[in-house]
């Protein structure tokens, strides 16, 4: 069953100038330790990359934390949702400390798309309530 869907746009040029305003501080908000250790690498290698790879998660977070219902207050912070990759290159939402442990509590599951487009990046994430086994 279909517990929350949460959809948002980033104007990957606001994401820019925070980056550029504050750098590192503002990816140390945004990102989960995982996220962080990506965005660098991809920032080294190609700026614009990771400029979008922070948009795509900021977006990603965003439309999580409405899926929820919560927004952005506890358990729902930037650095306890981390957007990651299956090795098939689908991304997935991985939680950490209490915001895994309060979702785990409701019985929930998560899927999340993201995309990205010269100005924008877009998500949509859907959280289902899982069945009950009897």
């Amino acid at each position: 069953m279909i517990f929350g869907i949460g959809t948002d746009i980033c104007d990957v040029r606001r994401i820019r100038a925070s980056l550029e305003r504050h750098g590192e501080r503002f990816a140390r908000k945004v990102l989960a330790e995982g996220e962080f250790a990506t965005w660098k690498a991809r920032s080294a290698r190609w700026p614009e990359r990771g400029v979008r790879y922070v948009a795509t998660r900021f977006s990603a977070k965003e439309a999580f934390s409405k899926a929820i219902g919560l927004g952005m207050r506890m358990p729902m912070t930037w650095t306890q949702c981390e957007i990651a990759k299956l090795p098939t290159g689908q991304p997935v939402i991985v939680l950490h400390g209490g915001l895994k442990e309060w979702f785990d509590a409701q019985g929930l599951s998560a899927h999340v798309s993201v995309t990205d487009e010269t100005d924008y990046a877009a998500s949509f994430v859907v959280v289902e309530k899982k069945e009950k086994t009897e």
